[in-house]
């Protein structure tokens, strides 16, 4: 998948599960957690579809907010896993 793929996924799972209106936009640095858009719960979430969408395995270790907390994080972080 591309990273314009990538992001385009990422945005829409965010804006149906967390957003729910669709005149609201997100930036892709903007943090999820210090704008309320996600918390804790939906964090796992996140990791939860990211895991079963793309078939990925996340270690404890790497289970921190910094890894989740924009989608330009998101897709720094799960890119590299993607292309192993």
């Amino acid at each position: 998948m591309t990273a314009d793929g990538l992001r385009t996924e990422i945005h829409q799972f965010i804006q149906k599960n967390f957003l729910f209106d669709d005149s609201k936009a997100i930036d892709d640095d903007q943090s999820l957690l210090a704008s309320g858009i996600v918390d804790s719960t939906g964090i796992l979430e996140l990791i939860s579809h990211l895991e079963g969408t793309y078939r990925l395995k996340f270690a404890d270790s790497e289970l921190v907010a910094d890894n989740f907390d924009s989608v330009n994080r998101i897709i720094g972080f799960i890119t590299p896993k993607l292309q192993a």
